[in-house]
């Protein structure tokens, strides 16, 4: 079945200009939509029926589809969306997906039909019909934080790789040895990222990656506590426990505090995405923090251009190491040691 980038491609034009003919825009020179149209004859394209509904007439509002409310990294990222959205002229509709793609899907649904000018979305797991429908129909759609497989969706997100190589020389530095890591799921491109970047890391200091040291978690805190406790219950447990988000160190934070352990002195904690609490937790947790506010402005500005047919690149900006004193250090609290 042909695609909208067949289409545009057999046409000679954007992705853009076809859907704009599409969606019968005065915006399209007469020779321009004659060609257009005569390529979808020619090829035989047949719209997305819910993907259509995404027209290009001005609504000046986009849509934001995000993995977690509770999480304060996703409410701190749709401030900053919002925040720059203003800027340029546009509105938010903000929905939470809560993790599920049932619920992803509903959203983008509604959204759809409020006619947004384009959306941002974080997606889940899973590829839905509906969303591979719009990226197929060539619908203002940008990735935020995530990507997925097969899927050409422009994408801003934070590369933390090279933040946890830092992390993890910076512990080795400190003299500890057993480093544990709670991951995100696996079916997530960052829960697979962390951890690839965590062992890669740990080899590359020439330390044991025992496999009763990498537990999985899904990013909220009870998988947080639940893999702190086995952690800590392994016969050599480890001397630190990295969690892969700020939600799944809260839970590692509570369970070490159930059992009455001393931070660092008994078990260190490190978290993956920094929080503002972290600094009045005692002691401060040493933590990897995101350019939240960066990401936002920059996701907006991409759909942006987007909506607009100006030419879009993927954005990749780097997360940074923030010491703090959790995990042993000592002396004044700040960013990446050299």
């Amino acid at each position: 079945m042909a695609s909208v980038k067949d289409v545009a491609r057999h046409a000679g034009v954007s992705v853009a200009t076809v859907s704009r003919v599409l969606n019968d825009s005065d915006r399209v020179a007469p020779e321009t939509r004659a060609r257009v149209l005569a390529a979808v004859e020619a090829l035989g394209y047949r719209r997305n029926a819910v993907a259509r509904s995404l027209r290009t007439d001005a609504t000046r509002t986009i849509g934001l589809v995000i993995g977690d409310i509770l999480n304060p990294f996703f409410t701190e990222l749709a401030r900053a969306i919002e925040d720059e959205a203003r800027a340029l002229g546009y509105s938010v509709v903000i929905g939470n997906a809560d993790e599920r793609p049932d619920r992803q899907d509903h959203y983008v649904r509604t959204l759809l039909e409020q006619r947004v000018d384009g959306l941002l979305l974080c997606p889940t797991a899973e590829i839905t019909p509906l969303v591979r429908g719009m990226v197929a129909d060539g619908q203002p759609l940008v990735f935020l934080d995530r990507t997925l497989p097969g899927l050409d969706v422009p994408t801003v997100r934070a590369d933390g790789s090279a933040a946890i190589g830092a992390l993890v020389r910076h512990l080795r530095g400190l003299g500890h040895r057993r480093i544990a890591f709670i991951s995100g799921p696996a079916l997530l491109s960052t829960g697979r990222e962390r951890t690839a970047a965590f062992v890669a890391a740990m080899r590359d200091c020439g330390l044991a990656v025992p496999a009763e040291y990498l537990e999985a978690g899904d990013f909220q805190a009870a998988s947080g506590r639940a893999g702190a406790a086995r952690l800590l219950d392994l016969p050599e447990p480890p001397e630190v426990i990295f969690a892969g988000d700020n939600l799944m160190a809260l839970g590692a934070l509570d369970e070490i505090r159930a059992r009455g352990l001393a931070i660092p002195s008994r078990v260190a904690l490190a978290s993956y995405d920094d929080l503002p609490w972290f600094t009045h937790v005692d002691p401060p947790v040493t933590a990897i923090g995101q350019p939240v506010q960066e990401l936002g402005r920059r996701a907006v500005r991409v759909l942006a251009d987007r909506i607009e047919d100006r030419p879009v690149e993927s954005v990749v900006l780097a997360a940074r190491l923030v010491v703090r004193r959790s995990c042993g250090e000592h002396g004044e609290e700040g960013g990446s040691p050299a």
